[in-house]
């Protein structure tokens, strides 16, 4: 028992696994996960209506969207994809849960919105169209490990129109210094998020000064199975972002506390950047 529970809590080398496809397409998660997008009132999965309603606004009119063609990297059930071409914008989403793009395809159909959606890992994404503006929104770019972020970037400069954008979120170091390492067990004997059946779940919070890195590491145990999740989380001072931007043949043009075009507050958890190609 004691080397079952040290294998549980044992700390892997910064992004030594990647879960998130599995995550986003388990039949029970990608449930619970969906309910935690559509729940106006909290920022599990999705920010909160009013954040998403304010972000919105200001997008449409920093962006003047009407007509612009944007695509939504990470679209989940297409809460800012919808908005989007009820602006008249032209929409492309991408995201690798099934479940969210279902979702997302029936919400367009009832709405008669002409949204194109692509069920795929954004990392493995290859088209010939361009767009003006390229967003990634609730803080998608830092769970991704280095090697991962710059093929991303990799991709935004080959898909963005020359006087195009990217929109993205990010951890700020803020949050880093107020995460704390812990470890949490609970037992669950009917359903609850992480499975249907009876379950143990050990939650491992680890940091790394290092890298600037954060991890939650999920062990779900039930009684014919065991799984792990570790949602990683890069975070970032703005001059560090912009050195990762530069690198990858983009400028950061502007910075914000969010993606609602907030004054960039040092303070903040998280923050903003509007970034366009210099190569």
């Amino acid at each position: 028992m004691f080397e079952e529970l040290e294998r549980i809590a044992s700390k892997p080398d910064p992004f030594e696994f990647y879960t998130t496809p599995q995550f986003w397409n388990d039949p029970h998660i990608s449930k619970s996960m969906l309910d935690c997008h559509l729940d106006p009132n909290h920022d599990a999965a999705s920010y909160r209506m009013e954040v998403i309603d304010k972000a919105i606004e200001w997008i449409a009119l920093h962006f003047n969207i009407p007509g612009k063609k944007i695509c939504d990297f990470g679209c989940g059930p297409g809460l800012y994809t919808v908005r989007f071409a009820e602006k008249g914008a032209v929409v492309t989403g991408i995201d690798v849960s099934k479940r969210s793009v279902q979702y997302a395809r029936d919400i367009a159909a009832e709405s008669n919105l002409a949204i194109e959606y692509i069920l795929q890992n954004y990392l493995h994404f290859s088209s010939d169209s361009t767009y003006d503006l390229i967003t990634m929104i609730s803080c998608d770019f830092p769970v991704l490990s280095p090697k991962q972020r710059k093929s991303l970037l990799g991709i935004f400069h080959k898909m963005l129109n020359e006087n195009g954008a990217v929109l993205l979120d990010v951890d700020s170091l803020k949050r880093f210094a107020e995460a704390t390492e812990k470890t949490t067990y609970e037992f669950s004997s009917k359903s609850g998020f992480w499975s249907s059946e009876p379950h143990h779940v050990f939650m491992n919070s680890f940091k790394y000064e290092q890298e600037k890195v954060l991890l939650e590491k999920y062990t779900i145990i039930e009684q014919d199975k065991e799984r792990v999740i570790f949602n990683w989380h890069q975070c970032y001072s703005p001059q560090s972002l912009k050195d990762l931007f530069q690198e990858n043949g983009f400028q950061i043009a502007e910075y914000y506390s969010n993606v609602a075009g907030d004054p960039f507050d040092e303070s903040s958890t998280v923050f903003a950047v509007v970034a366009r190609k210099t190569t």
